[in-house]
């Protein structure tokens, strides 16, 4: 009977936690998909706001989207640099 190395734990763990960190962008895209929709909104009430509307949007989804790629250098960070590999 074969039995499960360390390396192979902490390599199989790296991939859950590289999986659930990716799901990290599902909020970001949710959040900048209702924020163009209330962009879109708000310039058809108001289009001589659009240039104060569209760059506050716009900023709010830049800031957005940080969590996202935060997710995703993790869970490149653990699938190709695992720096858990050198503590066993």
């Amino acid at each position: 009977m074969t039995g499960i190395t360390n390396e192979g734990l902490v390599l199989a763990c790296s991939a859950i936690g590289a999986g659930l960190a990716v799901i990290a962008g599902i909020g970001p895209g949710v959040g900048q998909g209702i924020a163009a929709g209330y962009g879109a909104s708000a310039v058809g009430r108001n289009p001589g706001a659009k240039g104060d509307i569209m760059s506050t949007m716009l900023l709010g989804q830049a800031v957005a989207e940080t969590t996202g790629l935060y997710g995703l250098v993790i869970a490149l960070i653990l699938l190709y640099a695992n720096p858990l590999i050198g503590k066993l």
